[in-house]
């Protein structure tokens, strides 16, 4: 089964087709969108943050702990990783109901 990959500019031809504006506008508003969920994730004074978009979801930026026991799979030796943030997405109801259904081909 091939993935199917789409890129920021196909997500811009099917605003384009749902919403009627020109595709440099979607564009655009796109750019302003994604570089305001980038400022407000990489935000450093506070510990957490999350940004909740109801009927799509939440995307939140987490610590992780620090492995001093990790091992690198290809030496076999131990190393440390230390702490790190990350950012976890979270499926709201439809998309959770969506991809819950079972396929059967």
């Amino acid at each position: 089964m091939e993935k199917k990959t789409f890129t920021k500019k196909d997500v811009a031809k099917h605003i384009r087709k749902r919403s009627g504006l020109r595709i440099y506008e979607c564009e655009q508003y796109m750019d302003e969108i994604f570089a305001s969920i980038l400022d407000l994730l990489m935000d450093d004074s506070a510990d957490r943050v999350r940004i909740e978009i109801r009927n799509f979801g939440v995307l939140e930026v987490k610590n992780s702990k620090a492995k001093p026991q990790a091992r690198n799979p290809k030496t076999n030796e131990v190393i440390y990783v230390p702490a790190r943030k990350k950012v976890h997405f979270k499926a709201g109801k439809i998309l959770k109901a969506y991809l819950s259904q079972s396929r059967e081909k």
